[in-house]
């Protein structure tokens, strides 16, 4: 059995949680930017139809009495660790899917806390005691029906699906709650006449595969409640990413590279908690159309440094052929390798030297974030 475990309104719950008068209003948590949109919103403004990625300024339409508050990255960051300790004190296996959310898989873990409602009941008791936030927790054979039974009883719900109610349960789910279901294909699905998933038996495989491609096999799979996909730990994530729609559309160089500059300092900063090094770097843009690429790099030598991410992120940009103006840019690293292990292999090599001197500056200035903040220490060409 598989625990999803989703906090309620997380970024407007814990505003609501620091500042008691906040408490029962309607809360907004987004930028204030004409391009801003609703990063999350209390279940009080929820009732006026305010919903997350929706444009802020809309949403202040919607409910013109909600209070507006600025992202706080840094305090959510903080509780979402305090949540993922907790979950990690019940099992190895924890997959965290976005700063609000994992997965956890209690398989072996009856005989320590109990019966899947039992450990469900525990882990919503503990999280609101030692957290004072709620949060709702789907249970189910796989991570797909867990997924879906965390949000049907919102907030502050538990929904069990027992391994032999998965099938009958599935057969009469719509289709739109498959993730990857967007407009585009759930029109193509509707012409097919496959409204649920009991309805994609209408059709071979093979004929899905043909008309939807690797989607198509995706359906086949969940109409049969068969879902491969396993709970995998922090210690094997394969990358990490940093990226952001930008205020205002942009074609300036000089621009993308500041945003470049302060990516690359996140996401080394993630590789060095994380213990490992990263073999390709990637570079990420989404033009004004909605176009989007990547270009990539594979480095002689593995890396966890934020300068030299960034050195390499920036020739990727310089090469990159800027015929329209950027709407989104990120910068990502994969290809992991342990940085213990590189050590031992790498101890005879000369470039090792030069590379550390960067990689023992990386760590300086993560020891003074660590006890000071984030916004301490800052390229000079960040600073406004």
């Amino acid at each position: 059995m598989i625990l999803h475990v989703d906090m309620d309104a997380f970024y407007a719950s814990v505003e609501q949680l620091d500042d008691p008068k906040l408490k029962g209003k309607c809360v907004i948590v987004g930028g204030t930017s004409s391009r801003s949109v609703v990063s999350a919103a209390s279940y009080e403004a929820r009732k006026f139809g305010v919903h997350s990625a929706m444009p802020t300024y809309k949403a202040r339409q919607m409910c013109p009495d909600a209070v507006l508050c600025p992202p706080r990255m840094r305090r959510y960051k903080e509780l979402s660790k305090q949540i993922m300790a907790i979950l990690k004190k019940l099992s190895p296996l924890v997959e965290p899917v976005s700063i609000d959310e994992a997965y956890v898989d209690i398989a072996g873990c009856e005989r320590l806390h109990g019966d899947p409602l039992s450990i469900a009941n525990k882990l919503k008791k503990e999280i609101r005691q030692r957290i004072h936030l709620n949060c709702s927790i789907g249970v189910a054979p796989n991570k797909f029906l867990a997924k879906i039974a965390s949000d049907m009883d919102k907030p502050d719900g538990l929904k069990i699906i027992m391994p032999e109610e998965a099938l009958h349960f599935i057969k009469s789910l719509s289709v739109s709650n498959v993730p990857g279901v967007g407009k585009k294909m759930k029109r193509q699905l509707d012409h097919l006449g496959i409204i649920t998933l009991n309805d994609v038996g209408k059709y071979s495989e093979d004929v899905l595969i043909k008309k939807m491609g690797k989607f198509g096999k995706r359906l086949t799979e969940l109409s049969g409640c068969i879902d491969h996909s396993h709970v995998i730990s922090e210690v094997n994530r394969k990358s990490v990413s940093c990226e952001e729609t930008l205020a205002q559309d942009t074609e300036d160089r000089h621009l993308l590279e500041n945003y470049i500059l302060r990516f690359s300092g996140a996401v080394g900063r993630e590789l060095r908690i994380l213990g490992v090094k990263a073999k390709t770097i990637i570079l990420k843009i989404k033009h004004i159309d909605f176009q989007q690429f990547s270009r990539r790099v594979t480095l002689e030598k593995p890396t966890q440094s934020s300068d030299i991410i960034f050195n390499e992120a920036a020739k990727l940009l310089k090469k990159y052929n800027l015929k329209k103006k950027v709407r989104l840019i990120g910068v990502g690293a994969s290809g992991f390798v342990s940085a213990e292990t590189f050590e031992q292999m790498d101890i005879f090599n000369d470039q090792k030297k030069r590379d550390d001197n960067w990689e023992r500056v990386d760590h300086v200035i993560d020891k003074i974030e660590k006890k000071y903040g984030n916004d301490m220490v800052k390229r000079a060409s960040l600073r406004k």
